[in-house]
């Protein structure tokens, strides 16, 4: 499955996403549906996405109790989406658990499932203050990477100065990038954000673009320019 440029549905309603979408009827897409649309929406949403012909990356951050992630993982495994994440602060036995939920019901190919690692949010200060993980930020992200490289999992969520380090880790492990800005776009509330080009280079599989898409004028053209740029490197 090729992961190239993800598009972040951060929209608080079908009918707003429903109006983006229209703008690339030519256009099989990758998207993300994250939190604020699937829980305004639930699967509903989801059903109608597919129904258009895009592939989906549910972004729901699964992070609790091995049983209620098996048991979450069971439901979303019915709604044929294409890639899932958990956070990996939750632990090995948590994930093993996602993986032997989605594989207990998905109905063809069980869905990918990555792990987020830190959020693209969080720096280096806040983790040791927030967190109190005495490291170096790059530290803790590469130990969470080969944690759920371990679990069973087939990736990893990172920002893109971590890419280069986990791809280490296994050549074939997934690694989406989210915190991606074109040059003339601010950094907003990310603090580790990189063009596309960048990311490639470092070794990201794919990237996940939100508002340097969705906040443009033109979206369709904004993405083909994202696109343009991801598809200059070389893979």
């Amino acid at each position: 499955m090729e992961y190239p440029v993800i598009i972040a549905l951060d929209f608080p309603n079908k009918e707003e996403t429903r109006t983006f979408l229209k703008k690339f009827s030519d256009e099989n897409l990758f998207v993300k549906v994250g939190m604020e649309l699937f829980y305004q929406e639930g699967p509903e949403v989801i059903k109608e996405i597919k129904a258009y012909g895009h592939k989906i990356f549910l972004d729901l951050k699964l992070h609790d109790i091995p049983n209620t992630v098996y048991r979450t993982m069971k439901r979303l495994a019915c709604l044929d989406v294409d890639l899932v994440n958990v956070h990996a602060a939750g632990g090995s036995e948590m994930m093993k658990a996602a993986i032997e939920g989605l594989a207990e019901n998905s109905r063809g190919e069980r869905p990918k499932c990555i792990a987020v690692t830190q959020l693209t949010s969080t720096s280096e200060d806040q983790m040791r203050r927030e967190q109190l993980i005495e490291k170096r930020l790059i530290d803790s992200v590469y130990h969470y990477a080969k944690l759920a490289k371990d679990s069973g999992l087939d990736g990893i969520v990172s920002s893109v100065h971590e890419a280069k380090l986990i791809r280490s880790i296994d050549e074939d492990l997934i690694i989406i990038t989210p915190g991606i800005r074109l040059a003339c776009d601010q950094d907003g509330d990310q603090k580790r954000v990189a063009d596309p080009r960048f990311a490639r280079l470092q070794g990201a599989t794919g990237i996940v673009v939100g508002r340097s898409i969705t906040n443009k004028k033109d979206p369709y053209q904004a993405y083909l320019t994202v696109k343009k740029e991801w598809e200059l490197v070389e893979s």
